[in-house]
């Protein structure tokens, strides 16, 4: 139903509120102003539109003014049921259910009209929880991740906000303290409080309406830091974000706030610098850029993939691989194959074998960076690859380039070399004849299954986030 077409409606239903609070029938007051009866019903079922003349005949005959007959709101609470089940009924969610609307007539009660409504309120919170199919948001994450790679990974404003509020806070250089976020947030009007009760579902709250920024005591396993956390909290304030409306938004929101906090942590002008100079003296590497601003080795990995094709000229790719081999996390722009499902979507897909990657998990010394050239399908490329672990397995974190960039990064005099043919599958899924033929039948391995293959996407405005825990933290802390 469209706007218009509401104040039809209503309109309709404040004529028939005054023209039976007059004592008149349609016919009587069709008489009175030189319409038929059936005229006037059809504009009170907001089905035809008058002319300002007609209207100020009914407000003259009707003993009323005629902002009174003109006004938005309905002339009484039966009249706003009856608008707001019209307005239900109209609805995509409702239409796509193939149901016969309900007829409102004067035996249908305010409460059988009340609780249809309830029902249709249901039906839109549900529609609004399910915001995506599984199929939905890998394909909102690959069009995502292939329009940041259209623009190199770099958001500008972003990056130009960032250093404005440094430079409100009075950071200029070297890695940014507690202290410096903790005034960034006092300048937007809120307080950070670390709490150990925040609900196992959430990273931070935000309370705002007391302005507070309620963060867990410690890091989260995994690199997300306290001081990211928080960066990420005010970014929500700082870009303007509303609840997000699909999957899709939601995604591009956690990914604008994910690079606000790292653009304050790395800071554009003082981290192209940088890097800049780390080329120039042919010794770029994620571990000194990690150190010079006091950041995760991952958060470094991927701040590289912001700046270094948009402001130093190298394409490269970044990877986040789970144990299993699994790509957990992604970026690329320098044509690196990678293995993708029939949406695009490369998370969650198996990387081949003789990726750096994967190999660098049979490393015996795991403190260094394991470097290594990898020649494929599209050309030779080179990877530094680090691993790490969390409560919930190992991981390795990749930056790598095409050969020609390689002369650029400490670790390009490494000898280590793969040889990769994937998507190739007898390159490394494909088992070796022999032993396909001796164990054929003979085997039954225990499948560790993954049970993310039976979640269903996360439901709620905020996908994943357990309303009830929070309003209930939010309760105790207010």
């Amino acid at each position: 139903m469209t706007a218009s077409t509401i104040e039809l409606t209503t309109l309709g239903h404040r004529i028939r509120h005054y023209r039976t609070a007059a004592g008149l029938t349609l016919d009587e007051l069709g008489a009175a102003v030189g319409v038929a009866g059936s005229h006037l019903s059809l504009i009170e079922n907001g089905k035809r539109e008058p002319k300002l003349s007609l209207l100020q005949e009914i407000a003259g005959a009707t003993g009323t003014q005629l902002g009174e007959l003109l006004s938005t709101e309905p002339p009484n609470h039966r009249a706003a049921l009856e608008i707001e089940l019209e307005r239900a009924q109209a609805s995509p969610a409702f239409r796509q259910l193939g149901l016969t609307p309900v007829k409102v007539t004067k035996a249908l009660s305010d409460e059988t009209i009340e609780t249809v409504l309830g029902l249709h309120h249901e039906l839109q919170r549900r529609e609004r929880a399910a915001i995506a199919t599984p199929e939905e948001a890998r394909r909102a994450n690959t069009d995502l991740r292939l329009r940041m790679r259209g623009r190199n990974n770099h958001l500008a404003d972003i990056e130009t906000l960032a250093e404005k509020q440094l430079k409100a806070a009075g950071h200029t250089s070297g890695a940014l303290t507690h202290r410096t976020v903790s005034i960034m947030a006092e300048q937007l009007g809120f307080e950070l409080l670390y709490v150990s009760d925040l609900p196992r579902s959430t990273r931070s709250i935000t309370d705002l309406e007391n302005g507070r920024i309620y963060l867990p005591p410690a890091s989260i396993p995994g690199g997300h830091g306290l001081r990211s956390m928080a960066l990420q909290a005010m970014a929500h304030r700082l870009l303007g974000h509303m609840p997000p409306r699909d999957y899709a938004e939601f995604l591009e929101q956690r990914l604008e706030i994910n690079y606000y906090a790292a653009a304050c942590l790395m800071p554009q002008t003082n981290a192209v610098t940088f890097l800049q100079q780390a080329k120039k003296d042919r010794n770029l590497a994620v571990e000194d850029f990690r150190d010079a601003f006091g950041v995760t080795h991952e958060a470094a990995g991927m701040r590289m993939t912001n700046l270094l094709t948009e402001h130093v000229g190298i394409p490269l790719h970044f990877l986040r691989v789970d144990g299993d081999g699994a790509v957990s996390r992604v970026y690329e722009n320098d044509d690196l194959p990678l293995p993708m499902d029939v949406t695009g979507a490369v998370e969650g897909q198996m990387v081949c074998r003789k990726f750096a990657a994967r190999a660098a998990f049979a490393e015996q010394n795991r403190t260094t960076e394991h470097y290594q050239y990898t020649d494929t399908p599209a050309g030779t490329f080179w990877c530094s690859t680090q691993t790490g672990s969390t409560p919930e397995g190992e991981f390795s974190i990749t930056v790598g380039v095409p050969f020609d960039d390689a002369k650029w990064f400490r670790g390009r005099e490494t000898a280590q070399r793969a040889v990769s043919t994937c998507p190739d599958e007898s390159c490394c899924r494909r088992p070796r004849t022999g032993a396909a033929q001796h164990w054929e039948g003979k085997a039954w391995p225990s499948a560790r299954v993954h049970m993310q293959m039976f979640t269903p996407l996360p439901r709620g405005a905020f996908p994943g986030v357990d309303d009830n825990e929070v309003y209930a933290f939010l309760d105790r802390h207010v």
